[in-house]
């Protein structure tokens, strides 16, 4: 361990941003990261626990013991070693994950736990700087061809994994640019594109082909009238992709967004949040946007509560919204979790992220009954503050209300992939429209279609970037199983 007493002489030290009238003005990260002597400090509160259960909290299962005591010992190049060997881009985590581990970890039973997501940030941070991050392509190749369609964090994990293994891999991509909602999804200013651009070129020297702007699809596309992000310029079927390659990993993410099909939701000036954010990352890349959604001097209500809907109003801030105004249905969760109840789970309780803090007013247990508007745009929103009762959200009498609004944008979730998709494929769907599939260490994340697999949010369903990576990871070992026979691939 880092230090014997240093869980008891050192307090947690969190990273801090930079002051909210300066990163207002532009896109760019903000987060001031731990120096180095921070890091050490922090890793010295790590009590290296007899049962890790900051491990076993982390879904890709960080040996997170041993790289705090590293970096308190200063060597970074090997808690660096110990990171890379179960996360493929802690520089996504160490920015955009929750940190779960650090919820499980044992010091958050009567204390603030270690910051673990901040020692992550620092290690692959250093190891970029220090040039310790290299592709590592296969010494020999297996002849084998796997296509990988969707180029999110669970794509790009299982490309590299299988590439690695010696296979020719191809990852397919329907936008322009490959990340999918790391890429067109998160704000630049919590995840820089950088991070993803230079994967990129290790993929490609490790011997991953990038073919973007394909849309791997039946005849009928994405489907009439859908809202999913799709510059493609052109279109493969799955019987081309089946017949060309040995394999096929589906790992596009959960993009079909949730709808409140409530009157007046066809207004203008009503829109799904993955119509509005995927904009402002492409006019960040250097593109045009025609007719680009604005929040220019709007009243801006965004619904629903979580990060996405965070996201909208980190955005809508920086365009210089009138007034930004967050919905949740839920009722608002307490300020402190009853840890003796929840840990070492994930628990439930009040978060308030940096775009919160950058201006916005949050309602809790409201429910919107109606857009209204004015000439076919939307003017202002009905609606009615709602309470659990007989197990179910029921509506209070008499607390109707009317919010200006002048752009609403719905971020209530996804509810699955998209469904003409898996259909094209012929692939069997669970109950909630995601690809069916099990986990199982032999066999796992196959389909009922031969040779084709799938991971990620297509399999599972919305989750987090940290269960993308781990499922990408599983899915190419179970990939290479079935093609060589065997896998020495880490799961």
């Amino acid at each position: 361990m880092g230090k014997v007493t240093g869980f008891m002489e050192f307090a947690r030290i969190d990273e801090g941003y930079a002051p909210v009238e300066d990163r207002l003005k532009h896109y760019k990260e903000f987060v001031v990261g731990l120096n180095s002597q921070q890091a050490k400090q922090q890793g010295a509160r790590c009590m290296d626990c007899g049962t890790p259960f900051c491990t076993s909290g982390c879904p890709v299962n960080n040996i997170i013991p041993d790289f705090n005591d590293l970096v308190y010992r200063a060597d970074w190049a090997s808690a660096f070693h110990v990171l890379d060997s179960t996360n493929n881009f802690p520089e996504f985590t160490g920015r955009i994950c929750p940190a779960p581990c650090e919820a499980a970890c044992v010091l958050n039973i009567n204390d603030e736990p270690v910051g673990i997501k901040s020692i992550e940030h620092a290690i692959i941070d250093r190891a970029w700087e220090e040039g310790w991050v290299q592709p590592r392509p296969p010494k020999l190749q297996t002849g084998k061809k796997v296509a990988v369609v969707g180029s999110g964090p669970a794509g790009m994990a299982a490309a590299q994994q299988l590439a690695r293994a010696g296979h020719s891999v191809t990852l397919f991509e329907k936008n322009d640019r490959i990340g999918g909602l790391l890429r067109y999804g998160i704000p630049d200013f919590k995840l820089d594109k950088v991070h993803i651009d230079r994967r990129a070129v290790q993929l490609q020297a490790e011997g991953v082909t990038i073919r973007t702007g394909v849309l791997v699809a039946g005849k009928e596309g994405l489907g009439k009238d859908s809202k999913v992000t799709n510059w493609a310029k052109e279109t493969i079927s799955p019987e081309q992709l089946k017949a060309e390659f040995d394999a096929v990993l589906l790992t596009g993410g959960s993009e079909q967004s949730r709808d409140l099909p409530v009157p007046g939701r066809d207004l203008d000036g009503v829109h799904y949040a993955m119509e509005f954010l995927p904009q402002q990352n492409k006019i960040n890349a250097g593109d045009k946007i025609k007719g680009q959604l604005r929040a220019d001097g709007k009243d801006v209500i965004v619904i629903g509560g979580g990060d996405t809907g965070s996201d909208c109003v980190g955005t809508s801030n920086r365009h210089g919204a009138k007034s930004v105004t967050q919905f949740e249905v839920m009722p608002m969760p307490p300020e402190q979790e009853n840890k003796p109840m929840v840990w070492p789970y994930w628990p439930i309780k009040l978060r308030t992220s940096s775009s919160h803090e950058e201006g916005a007013v949050r309602e809790f247990a409201i429910s919107t009954k109606t857009f209204n508007g004015e000439k076919g745009k939307v003017k202002s929103l009905t609606t009615v503050q709602v309470e659990f009762k007989d197990g179910k959200l029921s509506e209070v009498k008499g607390t109707e209300k009317e919010w200006p609004a002048d752009m609403v944008l719905l971020a209530m979730g996804f509810v699955n992939p998209v469904a003409t998709v898996l259909d094209a494929f012929g692939v069997d769907k669970d109950a909630r429209g995601n690809a069916r599939a099990t986990t199982d260490f032999s066999g796992g994340y196959a389909t009922n279609v031969d040779k084709v697999f799938a991971a990620g949010d297509m399999r599972r369903g919305q989750s987090l970037v940290v269960w993308a990576i781990r499922e990408g990871r599983q899915a190419a070992r179970s990939v290479d199983e079935f093609l060589m026979g065997w896998s020495d691939l880490p799961r």
